[in-house]
């Protein structure tokens, strides 16, 4: 295994402080399940850029958390002859694999600060789940390097949660608990609607063929709380808002709890609400952009 552990540098730093979940064993749980929703939500498909990898190829993931699109991406392409080299970063080493294939690095650095020599190198970038890690000039700073890094013709895919149309609000429980998310995001200047805001931005710096796709993912549905993956959503979505109350209560509760029992309380609440609903819905999006030739 690769990890390199400089991570000091000021970008880091400052990207970390905008960072509003923790990084612990239970995040990196949930973060595994959700991985697993996103992946079925479109169809499948660890990538959805139009590429075509060839062994050699260089490849980075950003915000990697546990690994775990990179680890299934790089057994997806090793069982078909393919061997790439694989760069995965994020601001915190809490969550990385304790054994990872020898083509596979791990390193502690900030997307918004990647290093000189790798301008030009890289085949495809993918970077999920950042909406509530980068503030609204940050993203900027993040595509300008995401744009450096890229080989010309090479490709970039964002996988975000749409946070502006709160689609789980389906109770007076969890319509207070969009209220707490949408004043949390205008406190901290995070872009709810990446879709919406990102593409411009990114035709502007110089990419090309931008594109947008989207997946609406119910939080319960009518069978079972469990679906037939497996998976019970709304612990998955509930485990997301829990991570959140440390951001919560240092935001004063935003109007709406005044304590940590309050907040606790209201997560109850909204969990019975997304039990008994078949109405509460998160969307996913992917962002595809290409850097030209």
């Amino acid at each position: 295994m690769d990890i390199n552990v400089d991570g000091s540098s000021e970008s880091s730093q400052q990207q970390k402080s905008h960072y509003i979940l923790p990084s612990d064993s239970r995040e990196t749980g949930r973060l595994n399940l959700q991985h697993r929703l996103i992946v079925k939500a479109f169809d499948g498909k660890l990538v959805s850029a139009p590429l075509t990898f060839k062994s050699g190829d260089r490849v980075l993931e950003s915000g990697a958390g546990s690994g775990i699109w990179t680890l299934e991406f790089w057994k997806e392409y090793s069982q078909k002859n393919i061997h790439l080299d694989i760069e995965c970063i994020d601001i915190s080493r809490d969550q990385f694999p304790s054994q990872v294939p020898s083509s596979v690095h791990f390193s502690l650095r900030s997307i918004l600060d990647v290093p000189l020599e790798w301008s030009d190198q890289f085949t495809f970038v993918h970077q999920r789940l950042l909406v509530a890690a980068l503030p609204r000039p940050l993203w900027h700073k993040a595509l300008h390097q995401i744009y450096r890094v890229l080989k010309p013709g090479g490709w970039l895919e964002l996988v975000e949660s749409h946070a502006k149309i709160r689609k789980f609000a389906v109770g007076p429980n969890s319509k207070n608990l969009a209220l707490i998310s949408d004043r949390m995001f205008e406190s901290k200047d995070f872009v709810g609607d990446t879709e919406v805001y990102l593409p411009p931005v990114m035709r502007e710096m110089g990419f090309v063929d931008v594109h947008c796709e989207g997946r609406d993912v119910p939080i319960s549905n009518s069978r079972s709380v469990v679906d037939d993956d497996g998976l019970d959503r709304v612990q998955i979505w509930y485990d997301l808002w829990k991570g959140f109350k440390g951001s919560v209560l240092a935001g004063g509760g935003y109007g709406i709890v005044s304590s940590e029992e309050e907040y606790e309380s209201l997560l109850l609440g909204c969990k019975d609400e997304w039990n008994n609903s078949t109405e509460a819905y998160t969307s996913y999006w992917t962002i595809i952009a290409r850097k030209p030739e």
